[in-house]
């Protein structure tokens, strides 16, 4: 079906295919909940939206039900998991289509599962992906300017998340819940919404909170809790988890062992050590952050390590007004830059690195290398001991999309392993 939708669109005047897209979608998702019996009835469903922490989000809150003894599904950009089978996502989209969203959920009734967390996003609104699941839950992490393109400006961007907080007020299932994060500008409105628990978190829920190189720790109402993440993003993605999974009466000694037992969360602030034997000790951390704000908050998270940075930009062809930011942050923070290719699509690749160079001054440590995995065997090699090598946009981002919809099969993760092993 996603294949004879892309050959439609090349053949399609663009005027008359936006003219029946709507009317497409949405008789996507009737069909798919129809056809497969409308399974989101028969399970706990918890959104997951915001424009970043999504993925976190969605995995500590998996971790934490997961330690209450509860069974499980999750999608998302990282993975589909039902139970105690997982699989990467290799979708290249955070919600895949109707049918799959649908076939998805009903695979998850039918293996046993009581609750699915789905990572929800503004893109997948607008067609209608999130129509016929009935939420009990929605999350909302925060906003800030992303798609911009894509959606028009930033009110229709936030008019496409508010989509999903609608959904949670008209769902039929009882009683609906809403989290979401009264520090953002945008939190405020997904409060709004008429549900029966309306949930803020914020930082002023905590009493004290630290930021260590390997670890972040809490202290609420008189109780520490601590997590093996970084960052004060991650702070409030712990804030988020804890408020949701509450909701739903786990223990807190069972939150409190979750986090404190936490795996690592793919492509997220993913931490990789040089192996041992290796000439010098280096850390790779590979990260989705592909907007100004999470890129900042990245680079901010390490305050005194030697940096050295190896960028791309999203996707070609989008946003483009990020590209000067983007370069501006990187020198701002990193000691050494290195642009590299991305995702470009049908875009010049030189000439999104060009409109990120120009963020940057003249005299900017900045070197272009397109070929990503050179690019970060550079970095590697060029970084000098204890170094951390920052290595953000793509995550677990599965190909690296070039012109024509072809894709290159990716993983910076596996790549950073194998650059690594060859030092050792």
């Amino acid at each position: 079906m996603e294949t004879l939708f892309y050959h439609l669109k090349k053949i399609i005047p663009k005027s008359v295919f936006r003219f029946f897209q709507p009317a497409y979608h949405y008789l996507l998702a009737v069909l798919g909940a129809t056809f497969y019996r409308m399974p989101s009835k028969e399970l706990i469903v918890i959104g997951v939206t915001g424009t970043k922490g999504k993925s976190s989000v969605t995995e500590i809150i998996n971790a934490i039900f997961e330690a209450d003894g509860k069974r499980t599904a999750v999608l998302s950009t990282i993975r589909f998991k039902i139970g105690d089978h997982s699989e990467r996502n290799l979708r290249k989209m955070t919600i895949p289509g109707r049918f799959f969203v649908h076939k998805f959920l009903r695979d998850a009734a039918d293996a046993g599962c009581e609750i699915a967390i789905l990572e929800m996003t503004s893109e997948g609104a607008k067609q209608f992906r999130h129509k016929f699941i009935d939420l009990d839950a929605l999350v909302f992490t925060n906003l800030s300017p992303e798609h911009i393109e894509s959606h028009g400006s930033y009110e229709k961007y936030v008019a496409a998340k508010l989509l999903l907080a609608k959904a949670l007020a008209r769902s039929k299932k009882r009683p609906r819940v809403m989290v979401a994060n009264s520090d953002d500008a945008e939190g405020a409105k997904f409060l709004a919404m008429k549900v029966e628990k309306r949930i803020p978190y914020s930082l002023k829920d905590v009493e004290r909170y630290h930021l260590n190189n390997d670890s972040v720790s809490i202290i609420a109402d008189g109780t520490t809790i601590r997590a093996p993440l970084v960052g004060l993003f991650n702070v409030y993605n712990m804030l988020a988890a804890i408020a949701l999974t509450s909701a739903y009466g786990v223990p807190q000694k069972k939150i409190i062992y979750a986090l404190e037992h936490l795996a690592p969360i793919r492509g997220r602030v993913e931490k990789i050590h040089s192996p041992e034997g290796a000439a010098k000790k280096v850390t790779a951390v590979v990260d989705y952050a592909h907007t100004p704000d999470s890129l900042e908050k990245l680079y901010q998270a390490f305050p005194k390590e030697y940096k050295v940075c190896v960028l791309g930009n999203t996707g070609g062809g989008r946003d483009t007004w990020k590209r000067p930011p983007m370069g501006r942050i990187a020198e701002q923070y990193c000691d050494q830059i290195i642009l590299t290719n991305e995702d470009p699509y049908d875009e010049n690749p030189e000439k999104i690195l060009r409109e990120m160079r120009t963020g940057m001054s003249k005299d900017a440590p900045v070197e272009t290398i397109l070929d990503r995995r050179e690019a970060i065997s550079t970095a590697l090699k060029n970084a000098p001991e204890n170094a951390i090598v920052l290595i953000s946009g793509k995550g677990t981002d599965p190909f690296i999309m070039g012109p024509n919809n072809t894709k290159q099969p990716w993983d910076d993760a596996a790549v950073v392993r194998e650059e690594m092993a060859k030092m050792a």
